[in-house]
């Protein structure tokens, strides 16, 4: 029998000497706010976000800070960190009040790696039909070039993938793109395809971003020759935005370049007295440069085409699928 363990005694600290403190954020609101009546001041921003959010309603969600340059463009708002940071208070504070859809703003980074699976036969064959009549050809396969869109701001996906999308082109988030992971994965993929690559990327026009990138493509590139089966596999990265041009063209709003010491090379280096956020380009502009690019790329009488036969190939589908048990008719039998 195992002997007894010693018996610990707990001497609570003397209140005098260990004051209680508040608990960290004791005070901010959790989970939604019943009853949200903001004062006159934050109401009146909040309704210039809700026009923002009108205007720009076919290219939703967008992220909180594409909404701060909004704000100082069209509105006149002082350009500020105090005023980002109240903004963003203010925008988690009115979607937990209701008086902002929670699906129209994005201020998250989440991945999510989850297995596909189902309650039972009944339901998988109905994801089956499901996925007969939303059949679609993958518009790249007859293309010369695989495609790929990345960016650093993980909140910017969904807006990118409605123009990507279309185009059945994949949307990557780099998180700075200064991953080894992440830059060997994408060099094994453009392998795997085993034809030309073209890297579409949209991130800040700063130091840091612009470096980044660079690195990125010759490390990408380095990993694709040395990994590649057939000599005509390789890789190009081309900088859609920001870019000085896009910036003199729409006068965005930019940030005085700052050289944080002598030992920072990037900035030393950096030609520019400005440095510029992607999430300043307005969200229908960046759609179209985007989409621009994008065509550019393509062939567009065999991307016509494959449009055509999938109509006729999402027909054969359905018809092929409706053979399936109706739910409730699948049996499962022991073994």
């Amino acid at each position: 029998m195992a002997p007894d363990r010693p018996r610990l005694t707990v001497i609570p600290p003397r209140p005098e000497i260990f004051p209680p403190r508040p608990e960290i954020g004791a005070n901010r609101p959790r989970g939604y706010i019943e009853n949200y009546r903001p004062q006159s001041r934050t109401l009146q921003l909040i309704e210039q976000v809700r026009e923002i959010l009108r205007i720009y309603g076919d290219h939703l969600p967008l992220t909180v800070r594409q909404i701060f340059y909004i704000l100082i463009g069209r509105f006149a708002h002082g350009k500020s960190d105090s005023f980002y940071k109240s903004l963003c208070e203010h925008l988690s504070n009115a979607r937990r009040g209701g008086a902002i859809d929670f699906r129209h703003i994005r201020d998250d980074g989440v991945s999510v790696l989850q297995e596909t699976s189902f309650a039972g036969l009944d339901q998988f064959y109905r994801y089956l039909q499901r996925q007969a009549g939303s059949y679609a050809r993958n518009r790249l396969a007859r293309q010369s070039h695989h495609i790929e869109v990345w960016c650093e701001a993980a909140g910017m996906q969904p807006q990118l993938n409605r123009v990507a999308g279309r185009y059945h082109i994949p949307v990557y988030s780099t998180g700075g793109f200064d991953s080894t992971t992440a830059k060997w994965n994408l060099a094994q993929r453009i392998c795997r395809v085993g034809k030309p690559a073209i890297i579409l990327h949209l991130g800040d026009f700063d130091p840091s971003g612009v470096s980044i990138f660079e690195t990125a493509a010759e490390d990408v590139r380095a990993f694709v020759l040395a990994d590649r089966k057939w000599l005509n596999v390789d890789v190009e990265f081309v900088r859609v935005a920001l870019t000085d041009d896009l910036i003199e063209r729409h006068r965005l709003e930019t940030d005085p370049h700052r050289v944080k010491s002598d030992k920072d090379y990037r900035g030393l280096n950096w030609p520019f007295n400005y440095t510029c956020q992607l999430e300043a380009l307005p969200p229908d502009v960046l759609a179209t440069v985007l989409n621009e690019e994008i065509r550019r790329h393509l062939d567009l009488d065999l991307l016509a085409a494959d449009i055509r036969l999938e109509g006729v190939e999402r027909a054969e589908a359905e018809s092929a699928l409706r053979a399936l048990p109706a739910p409730g008719q699948s049996v499962v039998r022991d073994e």
